[in-house]
């Protein structure tokens, strides 16, 4: 598995937007990208204005076909400016 984390601030006046075309790009990858596994969308009550996604791919292929999917690059030049900060963090799953 590959597992991908990403922490995005949104400016206040975009919340409402960036989370439902957050929800759609999840939905989307979810249901066309047979190897995107989880895509969880989460926030914290105590950290107003902040997302956390957890995605999960069969492997790190998997997870550059969805940055260049067409409704990715479609969600991401559409939330750019609603993006005051974004942490991007990748991890491998460690085999025995």
């Amino acid at each position: 598995m590959f597992a991908v984390t990403v922490t995005f601030a949104i400016h206040p006046n975009h919340w409402d937007q960036f989370l439902l075309a957050m929800h759609d790009n999840a939905a989307t990858s979810l249901a066309q990208e047979p190897d995107c596994v989880q895509f969880d969308v989460a926030t914290d009550p105590d950290h107003p204005h902040e997302v956390f996604l957890y995605e999960l791919y069969s492997d790190a292929a998997a997870f550059q076909t969805h940055l260049s999917s067409a409704h990715f690059k479609q969600f991401d030049q559409a939330v750019a400016p609603m993006i005051a900060a974004k942490n991007i963090r990748t991890y491998r799953e460690i085999s025995q």
